[in-house]
């Protein structure tokens, strides 16, 4: 057999095996986007609900009005970050601001028994549940990326194409704090 056919037919594998993870990794960029997209309908339901809670809230809660503007500038702000990192760190943010709302909301019982706010509030927790399932997708479909960033041989790849480690949707410093404190009972 001719050498020239050995290292021509090398070279086709080498070749072949080059696209293969090169069209691998592309595909896992391309899962997280999607996923995000996932992500990215369930905020814009979250957004959406927001000011209608904030303006059932307003009439109780005269008192509270720096909470609100919180809540409000942190959803302006998730509402018009622009990159897929930009918007996380926008959403933790905005996480944060709801959680001090909803404590906030606890001091009032008439607005707890107000059916517009209930209904409000449980639109909420189905979308806050909703996102919280989507995230784990994004965050499943992160980790695949990064272990095909990171794994031999694909890394080599992905450095000559700048793929690189993305970050997982996380809760934030500030959420992860307050999950790792007992929950605090009275009676």
């Amino acid at each position: 057999m001719n050498p020239i056919w050995i290292v021509l037919g090398v070279v086709v594998i080498l070749l072949i095996w080059f696209i293969a993870i090169y069209n691998k990794l592309v595909s896992l960029k391309n899962n997280r986007e999607n996923a995000f997209a996932d992500i990215d309908v369930q905020l814009k339901q979250r957004h959406d609900l927001i000011p209608q809670l904030v303006a059932t809230v307003k009439g109780y809660a005269k008192q509270e009005e720096s909470v609100l503007t919180q809540v409000t500038q942190a959803r302006n702000r998730a509402m018009s970050a622009g990159t897929v990192n930009d918007k996380i760190a926008a959403e933790v943010a905005l996480s944060g601001a709801m959680s001090q709302f909803s404590m906030q909301m606890e001091a009032y019982p008439d607005l707890k028994s107000n059916q517009n706010f209930m209904q409000l509030q449980n639109e909420m927790s189905d979308i806050e549940n909703k996102l919280a399932a989507v995230r784990r997708f994004f965050n499943s479909a992160t980790k695949e990326l990064n272990n095909g960033v990171q794994k031999f041989p694909s890394n080599i790849i992905a450095g000559m194409f700048k793929f690189g480690q993305e970050p997982y949707f996380d809760l934030g410093v500030v959420q992860r704090e307050e999950l790792d404190q007992a929950p605090k009972v009275e009676f």
